[in-house]
């Protein structure tokens, strides 16, 4: 058969194929990052399996690779597009009332109820620990977040003390281990431990 008569052009001509948007491949892979981040922080890492990831989204599994090499590459996308979320509304604070606000949403019943819409810290920052795989997003989060808290003074009285040196030695080692930055990890325990007196 002639594929230049009657074969193949005919059938193009038939079926033609679909044409995309040459900015389609960008908004497919954005909204991968966007779907992926917000089930990381939900589900973690381990949780968030790539089929199902894919499936929500109407795309095949084999389709995720003519975006990302491996699933390692896309949790470090969707990491920084969390952190990158965070970084905007933290650094809008302005003023002492703006960070009240802000601390009061986090360490709301909502935050802790809604992962997924929520910080990426306390979801991933254990797993990439346990893993071994800590990443400089979670460096440069942790230190903005930091910088952005420095105005406050912690108190805390009775047992209240105690639960705060609890959550401040669990939130430190679980943060030093997701640290790629050795120093800056070992600064976190330092200062957990001076954070910690004892009379």
């Amino acid at each position: 058969m002639d594929c230049r008569r009657g074969g193949a052009l005919d059938y193009e001509s038939k079926y033609p194929r679909m044409r995309y948007p040459s900015n389609h491949k960008a908004e497919t892979r954005q909204r991968i990052i966007d779907e992926a981040s917000q089930r990381l922080r939900k589900d973690g890492i381990e949780g968030t399996g790539l089929v199902p990831l894919m499936k929500a989204l109407g795309l095949t599994h084999g389709g995720f690779y003519a975006h990302f090499d491996s699933k390692d590459a896309l949790v470090q996308a969707a990491l920084e597009a969390a952190a990158t979320l965070a970084l905007d509304k933290w650094r809008a604070a302005g003023d002492p009332a703006g960070l009240r606000a802000l601390i009061d949403d986090y360490l709301s019943a909502q935050h802790r109820n809604q992962p997924g819409e929520g910080c990426v810290l306390p979801t991933l920052a254990a797993e990439l620990g346990k893993r071994g795989t800590p990443s400089p997003t979670t460096d440069t989060l942790a230190a903005s977040l930091a910088e952005a808290l420095a105005p406050v003074s912690v108190k805390a009285e009775g047992q209240d003390a105690g639960i705060v040196a609890l959550i401040t030695m669990v939130g430190a080692v679980t943060l030093a281990r997701a640290m790629a930055d050795a120093d800056a990890s070992e600064r976190i325990l330092a200062a957990a431990r001076n954070a910690i007196r004892i009379p």
